[in-house]
Parts: C-alpha cells; structure tokens; sequence
C-alpha cells in the first residue's frame, strides 16, 4: 500500500474545491488568515532579537517559519532556536515570498518600524501581535485599527498586563465603588532612568557627530527603515533608539500603554479633551529626561470628568498620607484617587482599609494568558483583549498624544496654553501648527 502523505498547502487546496460542493465556511477549512483551532498557526517573526524573542517563546505551541531581523548578530540566539526557519532582512520581502505560508505576524521593531510592518502584514489577510506602543504615532495608531478592522484579523498589542490578574482588581474594585467616584489618577515610571546615575536609555542629547563604520552583521538602511535617513552610530541602537525622536517614543511611549491600561479599562476612558506637558530641557534629538503629562477626560456613562497625571524621569506625586509609614513608595505605579478613598495599584490604602475592603466580586472572566489570547482569536475564538481595533488603537493614541505636547516647536506656545483635542476628528482644534506633529513623513520607498 501507498503511504499517505499530504502537505499543508496540498491539504489546503483539496479542501477548497470540496468547500465548493459542501458550503462549508472558508473560517472552519483553514488556510492562511483563516486557521481551524485544530490547526497549529505558521508565524513569522519581524524584529526577532530582543523583545521579540521572549514572544516568540511565547508561541513555539504554534509553527514558527520565518525570521527576519536587519541585525543577524542580534538575532543569531533567536535564529539558533529555530533552525528550520526561513531568515530574512527585509520584511517586505519575507511577506511576498511566504505570503502563502503565513498566518500570522509578530512585530517587535524599534518603534519608528512598528506601523509599516503590521500594516503590510495586515493588508495581506495576515494575524498581528505588535509590541507596545502600538505605533510611533497618534495618526498611524489610528490607521492600524481602522485596518485591523476591515481585513477582519485578529490583533494584539505587546502590553500582556492587560491580561494579569491585577488589572481586573483594579477593574472590579473600582466598579464595586471601593474609593467612590474616581477624579485624579497619577502614573508614573523611573524611566528612562533607574536609580540616580543608572540610566535605560539617555535622553536630552544631542546627536552624535562621530560616524564610525557600520557593522557587517547590520543592514543600518533597512534598520532605518521609514525615518530619515543619517550615519549609522551605536548610540541608537540596540536599545538605545527609544529616547530619539526619529526612532523611539520616550518614556511614555515605552511604558504608558502598560501602566495606562487598567486606568483606561477601569475608569472607561475614551478620547481626552485636552492635554499639556511639562518637562526638562528639550531639543529636537532628543526626548526629555524628565517630563509631567495631564490629560483631562469628560465625564462619561455615569463617571466624573478625571484627570490622570503622567511623569516620568524619576518626577511623582506626593506621597500619599494613607500610604502606612515604613512601605515603599516605589519607583513606578500608579494611585487612583477617588472621593471615598484612595487605591495604590490594586490594593486600596491604608493597609487598614484594604484589610476591612478584602477583594472585590468577581465579575469579569480570567485571562488564558496574553498570548494565548492572541492565539485563540486568531482561530476563530473571540476578540484578544488589546486587539487594535477595540482597545489598542485608541490606547497608543492618548498616549502618544503626550509626546505632541513635548514637542520643543511647541513649547514656549504651550507655556500658556494646552492642546484641546477633538479625537473623533483626529484634530488639535486650538493650535492648527501642532497637528503637524499626529503623524510623520516616510522615506521614498516606504509607507502605510
């Protein structure tokens, strides 16, 4: 007897010629963009040396069968891991020839790649999880969920604590009334600094005037990508870029859609109807090293209008007085502030009050995990909870809104006066300049 041996693809063609007789949905036979749960998914990796490496951990449930970095020294660890994986340098390249191979993308660019790449991948029917920020700009976050939503593929943000347990205690204890009406919430993050003199990344610098050699191992005009073009120098890179305007988005891009997340879910935000910054010393090369952002929401279904205050580079609120003598006031968090009391976190404060309280009804359903998420909703099962569309898109959007303010051509202006943002309309409606600042030119060669 003949064994029987059938590849993917042949399966698949089979299988589309008998849907022709037997109306069975297109959903449940399969294929790339539209995988049966019983199926393992085919992802490709974009940016597979730092970040996207621990996401692609994440997935080896599925097939991992292609890799593409513009660092192969960077990404040789990731390379060795998967073996039999196709490797490429360009993206754009790797889409066209596995476009019939691919399910799904993972992005885990520099910023400045991240809206190009899922874009591109988006507009091939293809499944995306982007790291956080979504994008480097308010107009392209915009864009990509307007996208995501008409090619009907499942998405999902970089931002896995928006699946962890401490987000839906934030969330029901908030709904359950614990501290009352919410009017003041306070984020902040040591980044880009840790500790005095320990630095993640430097910001409030001048470009670099040296222009040594670029490394064999690096393809700089593909790691370039979309920004304008300048002399390769290892002062942005590996990790380095967030703290350039060109490349990165600071600290707020960085670390905002993480810690504004439960904010965003708990309080029900929407579009702010205002934002304003302040901040250290700013140019055009740099973001600052320290900088306040506030935004101010209306009141929405029931809840007070409430302001949520933004710092980083080691700036925070006062220490709250409820905080017990001799806890740690930490580095990063975030303290909501309502009329019947206050909430660090997830736990409400003092310790007294958190003890009386113990935990809140349990009303929303527990998370498989984030990425697990993604999976799932990429076979047909429902929504992932940071998909673009319905979450994310409007999350980078608000967030990234803060950096238009720290903009150094609209400072002195905004000495005086705050942007007032329609986001319906995707317009600052009382400095026409500033709007200029929503999105970014690209490089010949390269666009949405």
């Amino acid at each position: 007897m003949q064994k029987n041996t059938i590849s993917r693809r042949d399966f698949m063609g089979g299988a589309a010629v008998a849907a022709a007789f037997t109306m069975v949905p297109r959903h449940v036979l399969g294929g790339p963009g539209n995988v049966p749960p019983s199926e393992k998914l085919n992802i490709a990796g974009i940016g597979v040396g730092g970040r996207g490496a621990d996401d692609l951990k994440e997935l080896e449930g599925e097939n991992i069968v292609a890799l593409c970095d513009v660092d192969w020294r960077q990404a040789a660890d990731t390379f060795k891991r998967y073996p039999n994986a196709r490797k490429y340098r360009d993206f754009r390249e790797m889409l066209d020839k596995e476009d019939k191979n691919i399910d799904a993308v993972v992005v885990a660019t520099p910023d400045h790649v991240h809206a190009v790449a899922s874009m591109a991948a988006i507009k091939r029917g293809k499944h995306v999880y982007c790291e956080k920020p979504l994008t480097h700009s308010v107009y392209e976050a915009h864009a990509l969920a307007d996208a995501a939503r008409e090619h009907h593929v499942a998405t999902q943000m970089g931002n896995q604590g928006q699946a962890s347990e401490e987000t839906r205690l934030v969330c029901e204890s908030i709904w359950d009334g614990a501290i009352g009406q919410v009017r003041e919430v306070h984020v902040w993050t040591d980044r880009p600094l840790n500790g005095i003199n320990n630095v993640f990344w430097p910001q409030g610098v001048d470009r670099p005037t040296e222009t040594p050699s670029v490394p064999e191992t690096l393809a700089w005009d593909l790691w370039l990508g979309p920004a304008p073009s300048r002399p390769y120098h290892p002062a942005y890179l590996p990790f380095t870029w967030r703290g350039w305007w060109d490349f990165g988005t600071g600290a707020l891009g960085d670390i905002g859609c993480h810690e504004m997340d439960p904010v965003f879910r708990a309080l029900k935000l929407g579009h702010p109807t205002s934002v304003e910054a302040c901040c250290t010393r700013v140019n055009d090369e740099t973001y600052p090293v320290a900088s306040r952002v506030t935004y101010e929401f209306p009141a929405r279904e029931g809840r007070v209008a409430v302001k949520v205050h933004w710092y980083d580079g080691g700036m925070k609120p006062p220490r709250p007085e409820e905080l017990d003598e001799g806890l740690q006031w930490g580095t990063g968090g975030t303290l909501y502030v309502g009329d019947k009391g206050k909430m660090l976190g997830h736990r409400l404060i003092p310790e007294s009050r958190a003890k009386e309280y113990g935990k809140p009804p349990r009303t929303i359903p527990r998370s498989p995990g984030h990425h697990a998420e993604w999976i799932a909703a990429c076979k047909g099962g429902k929504p992932a909870g940071s998909n673009f569309p319905d979450h994310a898109g409007l999350l980078a959007q608000v967030v990234l809104l803060g950096n238009v303010a720290l903009r150094p051509a609209l400072k002195e202006k905004l000495t005086r006066v705050k942007l007032l943002w329609d986001g319906p309309n995707m317009t600052i409606t009382n400095l026409p300049e500033a709007n200029q600042y929503l999105r970014r030119a690209y490089r010949e060669g390269w666009s949405l």
